[in-house]
């Protein structure tokens, strides 16, 4: 019972700081945003320790990661779908910013809070229970990676960066993001794994990932809400 009662405590406590990290956007602000707006010629180091800060404190990166490793086992699978996931992000972070490409940000944001859904969705065997299929997880990941790319680059594009050592200065921003996200998923397999050794993990399984859905959907409404205000 101590267990049992420990684990929905446990519960209830992400579900409060979920909500409360969603009721604020994560965009690049105070020092950061006054760094940047000042920012003449390459900065690595300081680029790096903000794209790695963004991926660390990006609730809705982490809750998709969280979705797409919570069921893998192998860590051959997990360097794999986060691999997908690397090469869609960079993509569009990269090919956004250097390449001009533009997109509404309260609409990528929501996209991405679709994308936890999603993996939650999936992991409840949603997919296969009500619909009957079972998409591609890999293009699945490789898709949304794409949109979780766009989400880092429209936050840049809220500054009118120079173009003056720019691209180092982007990559640098890149490279940053995959040691935060790295530093994220360590701290998540490393809770996955002592958790699966408990006996109520399967028990809270399908539990955890409607938690993480109703999240998804509180970020969706949250992006939705704001383009709907800002139109």
């Amino acid at each position: 019972m101590r267990n049992i009662s420990a684990s929905r405590t446990g519960i209830i406590a992400a579900v409060l700081v979920l909500v409360s990290a969603a009721a604020e956007a994560h965009g690049v602000s105070g020092k950061d945003a006054v760094f940047l707006q000042g920012l003449q010629g390459q900065a690595i180091g300081p680029l790096m320790y903000l794209g790695a800060k963004h991926m660390v404190t990006g609730y809705d990166h982490l809750l998709f990661l969280v979705g797409v490793i919570f069921f893998l086992y192998r860590l051959r699978d997990v360097l794999l779908y986060v691999s997908l996931f690397t090469l869609g992000h960079s993509l569009t972070l990269l090919g956004g910013v250097l390449g001009g490409i533009h997109a509404n940000p309260y609409i990528i944001d929501a996209i991405i809070g679709f994308s936890v859904v999603y993996k939650a969705f999936e992991n409840m065997d949603g997919f296969r229970r009500f619909l009957g299929v079972q998409p591609d997880t890999r293009l699945a990941v490789l898709i949304f990676g794409l949109f979780h790319g766009f989400g880092l680059a429209t936050k840049l594009q809220e500054f009118a960066l120079t173009s003056n050592g720019l691209a180092a200065n982007i990559v640098s921003f890149n490279v940053g993001v995959e040691i935060g996200q790295g530093l994220a998923l360590t701290g998540i397999l490393i809770a996955l794994t002592w958790w699966r050794t408990r006996a109520g993990f399967l028990h809270y399984a399908f539990a955890t990932n409607a938690i993480v859905m109703s999240c998804g959907f509180l970020l969706i409404g949250y992006q939705l809400s704001g383009y709907f205000l800002a139109v």
